[in-house]
């Protein structure tokens, strides 16, 4: 009785095992709550912070109006100025320092740090007007917008976004995905605030309420990392003391081959 017991039990519990396994496996259960909650948030935009860089050009009928207001690589403020030489360098990056600010030429110090980068266009061009006989078209694009992934995913890296936007699905789609041995309801997000100050966000990717969190969205130099399941731990361990086993098992045989050869 007890052996037939044991024959039925133990495949029920390898089928409830698979169960588990699987629920722990996917993305975004219980995907009917976004149908349920009234969602009224704004689309994302990016907000730009302290070491972000960012690429601004001025354009106008003109180029000999625009040219005092942009500077390249190697080219000093007098010979942006003077509009002098360098027409194939790149264009310089502008730091956002610590108090939020860029050193814009001509305008000087000019605050941007909170704005998004259509306001930070709108910010500059009222106040390139008082230069310029015209409305000056102005374009502002954050060119260091990275993000990395690590731990239990297929490539982890460090990635470049260059629309300034990017989800955390997105993230891990870049990085090859995550594998099956990666825990995928307690991902770590370690994000640095404006202050300097980083916490440790813990996500649950397998519920659909994800898309609601507000780390759904990934910021600057946000760092992903998906740790391993404990079975994944437990493969590594025993692969590698898998040598230094064959060697006890070897040795215990060779030792047993002597005992009974002795016996006899």
């Amino acid at each position: 009785m007890n052996f037939k017991r044991q024959a039925i039990l133990f495949p029920a519990a390898l089928l409830l095992g698979s169960c588990a396994s699987y629920q722990d496996s996917v993305y975004l259960r219980h995907d009917k709550i976004l149908e349920m909650i009234e969602q009224k948030q704004p689309l994302f935009e990016y907000r730009i912070r302290p070491k972000d860089e960012l690429t601004i050009t001025v354009s106008t009928t003109t180029p000999e109006a625009s040219a005092p207001f942009y500077r390249k690589i190697g080219q000093t403020r007098e010979q942006a100025t003077m509009n002098q030489g360098m027409n194939n360098a790149k264009l310089l990056d502008y730091l956002v320092d610590n108090k939020g600010c860029i050193d814009f030429p001509v305008l000087g110090m000019i605050p941007v740090s909170g704005l998004s980068t259509r306001e930070c266009e709108a910010v500059i061009r009222q106040k390139l007007q008082a230069y310029l006989n015209e409305v000056p078209n102005v374009t502002v694009r954050v060119s260091n917008f990275k993000v990395s992934v690590l731990g239990e995913v297929g490539h982890p890296g460090t990635f470049t976004v260059s629309d300034e936007r990017i989800t955390i699905f997105q993230a891990l789609a870049q990085a090859g995905d995550m594998t099956l041995f990666s825990d995928r309801d307690d991902v770590q997000l370690i994000r640095e605030d404006s202050l300097g100050r980083r916490n440790v966000v813990h996500l649950d990717l397998t519920e659909s309420d994800i898309a609601l969190s507000p780390y759904y969205y990934l910021q600057q130099n946000d760092v992903v990392y998906v740790k391993p399941t404990k079975a994944r731990v437990r493969s590594n361990t025993l692969n590698s003391n898998s040598s230094v086993w064959i060697s006890m098992l070897s040795l215990a045989a060779t030792i047993a081959s002597l005992i009974i050869i002795a016996v006899q």
